[in-house]
């Protein structure tokens, strides 16, 4: 028998896995990133927390390759908006408003990180590494 491995055959089942896995991720943020801009359709941080767990379980196998950079990103952005509302918390205990406009400053930044993410992935190139 020949136990010739089709490197490249492996390569793109490699992948094609973790591209849909970057679908998943991604899908799961853009779901609680639309709940947080649309009043009343809050999808809970528990969707968040299953996708950057898959993001920070899965993001070894995507080192070398152009979807590294959408783990990354994705982890980013997630730590980011965490940061930003636990800082901006105190603004909703203090004066109202403030903390409402603060909080949807944030999620539509991070909706627009999860959109920018979705458009780099669907082209099967990078997404830019700013912040």
């Amino acid at each position: 028998m020949n136990d010739v491995i089709d490197v490249q055959a492996v390569n793109r089942d490699k992948a094609q896995s973790l591209k849909t896995v970057g679908w998943i991720s991604y899908f799961l943020h853009l779901l609680v990133a639309v709940a947080a801009v649309l009043p009343g359709a809050q999808m809970g941080a528990g969707l968040l927390l299953i996708a950057l767990a898959i993001d920070l379980v899965k993001k070894g196998e995507a080192q070398g390759t152009w979807q590294a950079s959408h783990f990354s990103w994705r982890i980013r952005s997630v730590l980011w908006a965490g940061l930003l509302y636990v800082l901006t918390a105190p603004l909703w205990l203090l004066f109202f408003a403030p903390g409402w406009i603060a909080w949807g400053i944030i999620s539509i930044w991070f909706l627009y990180r999860i959109v920018k993410g979705m458009v780099a992935m669907n082209a099967s190139e990078p997404v830019g590494e700013s912040v």
